[in-house]
């Protein structure tokens, strides 16, 4: 378990926060699990959510606290879902999280030191922005191999595509999904239905919510752009196939008239004077390569090929 001072700047502490001092716990599952005697927290620690269990971003309002979960889609070192729990409350804020990425970011407020004054609320919003420092260089990346999957379509590379655009589509998807949530959860905080938000930290909440819309916006984006690709493909198959179907309709055709002259003189009727002839099976050959000619030379003349 850490804890950290909340004031100008994030401290580090070695013991129990003075009274009166606002401050940060960060915790595991499973030191929350064991329900520790935390001052400032006595009968609302309960309330927070563990980051083992969280699957979605959300927010719950309570009598004298709010709680909630915030799920990042992509992993942490160990290869788990970056997943927070937390609690908030006048003056203490509680972050359960299992992967170590909340620690890294305290560990980068601290070093900016860019506060004048702190407070539960402003610490959360400055930790919520500091999940989200990177998304746009994750989106770039998302849609840099989108553009090289485009490109290998117009390339004709079309084996594998379906292998390589699914997880592709899901990533955008998540994004998506994590944005909207999380959006969601900044409209809660803006409300401040039980007052423990200042209007200052208000407004913050209300520019992170604008922040994540226009995030959401290029996630969408990305997500369209998923579609078009898969569109595109569909399209470079259907004209390969169709030139497939030509090649076999340009066969059919050029060997149709020889079916029938086969099929005219396997008749053998008695009378049949082709049969008696001693050039007849020599003409039937120079027939039909002249019918093959011609219908090849008509299918050029009409630019079937």
């Amino acid at each position: 378990m850490y804890i950290y001072s909340l004031g100008q700047n994030l401290t580090l502490l070695e013991g129990t926060p003075a009274q009166g001092t606002a401050a940060v716990y960060l915790l595991s599952s499973k030191e929350l699990d064991r329900n520790p005697q935390l001052p400032g927290l006595e009968g609302v620690l309960h309330h927070t959510p563990s980051a083992r269990d969280a699957r979605v971003c959300k927010a719950d309002v309570r009598r004298d606290c709010l709680s909630g979960t915030v799920v990042v889609p992509h992993r942490g070192r160990e290869g788990d879902w970056v997943a927070f729990g937390y609690l908030l409350t006048q003056d203490r804020v509680v972050l359960c999280d299992d992967t170590r990425t909340a620690h890294a970011a305290l560990k980068r407020l601290g070093k900016e030191k860019r506060w004048q004054e702190n407070s539960p609320g402003r610490f959360f919003c400055e930790f919520l922005e500091q999940l989200l420092v990177r998304d746009l260089h994750h989106l770039e990346e998302l849609e840099d191999q989108l553009s090289q999957l485009e490109d290998g379509v117009l390339a004709g590379k079309l084996e594998g595509f379906n292998a390589a655009l699914s997880p592709l589509r899901k990533q955008a998807m998540s994004w998506f999904r994590y944005y909207t949530q999380l959006d969601g959860v900044a409209c809660e905080l803006e409300s401040n239905e039980i007052g423990l938000f200042s209007p200052e930290e208000q407004q913050m909440f209300r520019m992170l919510e604008k922040r994540l819309t226009r995030l959401r916006d290029e996630a969408q984006l990305l997500r369209e752009y998923c579609l078009q690709v898969r569109e595109l493909f569909q399209a470079e198959l259907d004209i390969r196939q169709n030139r497939i179907m030509k090649i076999l309709t340009i066969v059919t055709t050029v060997f149709l008239p020889l079916s029938l002259v086969a099929g005219w003189y396997g008749m053998n009727f008695t009378d049949m004077p082709e049969l008696r002839w001693a050039y007849g099976y020599p003409a039937v050959i120079v027939g039909s390569v002249v019918i093959v000619l011609l219908t090849l030379w008509i299918m050029k003349k009409k630019k079937f090929w």
